[in-house]
């Protein structure tokens, strides 16, 4: 019989999850000596390793006296609740990581209750106590609180607590006495996270994550929940909706290190990855042949915001991308379901436009900036807010809880820019030499917020937040005041032409760069639309008149994120995202079908 503990990472985004992972592996010498690798082992594609946040949680086994470790790195977003939800399945026990100075943030409250609900062990590491004007004493009390309120039981509260620095590579059970090595967090996981138990009776094994390999297809990962399972035994799959299906297994192994290892059987506890089994979904059960018995399927929270979804019909279109067609664009979207829980795909009466359903601006521009780096092309339109309604007929909206660390001195104008849109505060507090301010904001107050604070406050702001309920309608939110500059011709624009027009408003495009009829080049500085002439050259004449021909000043142009520019949009313009470019346009491009719709809206 092998020990084994299987544990989860859970913290906010940027807390020190995946370095903390990083010295497990070092401290337990996976690598040989001449081995070299370099930090976040785990953020493996590049999404992950540019934004230094964890977007698909991995697997990973560390050995330590005789004891094996599974450790499953945890995305720290809200927005990637589907993957939390079902990765959480495979542990039992966590280990939550907190910052000395922030402490415990809104996405951390949201992942540990989910840890909670499911019965789960923590360990509590306060991480980063090297930084100045930390208080780890404090956080801990925090993190009791919440864990409190949380609804944790007795065994849950008596939890362990470590201080240390996963940078630096040490963890201590005091932290004014600093170690030399991560071995404590070690000891603590081996004595307070309970062994997984063994389960006797025929096998069940729940698919709670999946992976491919172009030699042997689609590879469904789970624990093993009770019984043995054995290469080449016959099982039966337990669909979502009841169905079953009779399957082989061809090959089984286990996590070993960073890899995986086959074996001839697995039994009940040990995470493992299952070959030969076609056409499962995650949720699906793996049970007996003969007595099949299906676990309860996996719940995940519903999205709370759509997008539209359609093929790049531009004039620049095909011009930057290899997938263009609108058979691509329906291919890849369902192909993402697969694996993507918290993602929904629907089909609308248009064949090239799909309707995409997601938990976020986040989750969904992660998919879309995904694409755009495999090749394809695509145009969104502005993100909606999904509406429900109660049972008497009363529109109800998703309510966020945002959080906002800010300076002093500009808390008034955050304030002043939540309130505007139906923000209302509720916990205003000193908090080091920030101030901590707490709102409860319609999601759609949240489209195009962040941009308005980091201009509002220099770029210090703190921002997070995560979803809290669906309440009554809050009433109409003004949208951004302002309206876009469009490029009245196609071609590269003229430094000349820009120079002149820079009264008119802020451009998005620098002199020279190819633009179309329609596309959005700046921001209007009154409410309406201006349609402007950026391709006209100056006049030449023969004769030079000395001192008119002054220099050229022009403002740097404004750069957008993806995210910033999805926020930006307004209901009647789209995005267009190539691999190397990301425009925003008018769905309608000629001007005088613009006009022609403005009327009959009218």
């Amino acid at each position: 019989m092998q020990n084994i503990r299987n544990i989860a990472i859970i913290a906010h985004v940027d807390h020190g999850k995946t370095t903390l992972v990083d010295k497990i592996i070092h401290a337990s010498k996976l690598f040989d000596e001449h081995q070299q690798f370099d930090d976040l082992i785990l953020d493996n594609n590049d999404l992950e390793r540019e934004r230094g946040i964890t977007i698909v949680s991995k697997n990973v086994s560390v050995r330590y006296k005789d004891v094996k470790i599974n450790i499953i790195d945890t995305p720290g977003h809200a927005d990637f609740g589907g993957e939390v939800e079902r990765v959480l399945k495979m542990a039992d026990g966590v280990l939550l990581l907190v910052d000395a100075f922030e402490g415990a943030m809104p996405q951390t409250r949201f992942v540990l209750g989910k840890a909670i609900d499911l019965g789960l062990k923590p360990i509590v590491v306060v991480n980063k106590v090297d930084k100045e004007n930390c208080r780890p004493d404090e956080v801990h009390e925090q993190v009791f609180d919440l864990m409190f309120n949380l609804g944790a039981n007795e065994d849950q509260l008596d939890f362990v607590t470590l201080y240390g620095s996963s940078k630096q590579g040490w963890m201590s059970t005091d932290w004014k006495q600093k170690t030399d090595s991560i071995i404590p967090l070690l000891d603590a996981v081996v004595a307070s996270i309970p062994p997984a138990p063994q389960l006797d009776g025929t096998p069940q094994m729940q698919v709670t994550s999946l992976d491919y390999s172009s030699f042997v297809g689609r590879i469904a990962i789970g624990r093993v929940h009770r019984g043995t399972l054995k290469e080449g035994a016959n099982m039966s799959l337990v669909k979502r909706d009841g169905t079953i299906k009779k399957v082989k297994i061809k090959e089984l192994q286990v996590f070993e290190g960073l890899g995986r290892t086959k074996v001839s059987e697995v039994s009940s506890g040990e995470i493992c990855a299952v070959t030969g089994i076609e056409g499962f979904d995650i949720g699906d059960t793996l049970a007996d042949a003969e007595n099949p018995e299906g676990l309860t399927t996996i719940s995940i929270d519903e999205p709370t915001m759509n997008m539209l979804f359609t093929i790049n019909n531009s004039p620049f279109f095909g011009k930057e991308g290899k997938f263009v067609t609108s058979r691509h664009l329906r291919d890849r979207l369902f192909k993402e379901t697969e694996k993507n829980l918290a993602l929904r795909v629907k089909e609308t009466d248009r064949e090239d436009t799909f309707l995409v359903y997601g938990r976020g601006i986040l989750h969904l521009s992660v998919l879309i900036e995904t694409m755009r780096r495999e090749g394809f092309e695509l145009q969104v339109g502005q993100p909606q807010v999904l509406f429900r309604e109660d049972e008497e007929g009363n529109r109800l909206e998703p309510i966020e809880h945002l959080v906002v660390d800010v300076p002093e001195e500009t808390a008034g104008k955050v304030i002043e820019l939540v309130t505007m849109r139906k923000g209302e505060l509720t916990i205003m507090e000193p908090k080091g030499d920030l101030q901590h301010l707490e709102f409860n904001i319609p999601a759609r107050g949240l489209i195009g917020l962040r941009n308005n604070v980091l201009t509002a406050t220099a770029g210090e702001a703190i921002m997070n937040h995560r979803f809290s309920a669906y309440e009554p309608y809050k009433g109409v939110i003004p949208g951004r005041i302002s309206g876009s500059l469009i490029s009245m011709d196609t071609g590269a624009g003229t430094a000349y032409t820009i120079d002149k027009m820079q009264d008119r408003g802020e451009f998005f495009v620098d002199p020279g760069e190819e633009v179309y009829a329609g596309q959005v080049i700046g921001e209007h500085t009154r409410p309406n639309d201006l349609t402007i002439n950026i391709q006209k050259g100056k006049k030449l004449t023969n004769m030079r008149a000395s001192g008119s021909d002054e220099n050229v000043k022009i403002v740097p142009k404004r750069q957008f994120s993806l995210e910033e520019a999805m926020e930006y949009i307004q209901k009647d313009e789209y995005l267009e995202v190539t691999p190397k470019s990301v425009r925003m346009r008018k769905i309608l491009l000629d001007e005088n079908e613009r006009l022609r719709s403005a009327k009959k809206v009218d």
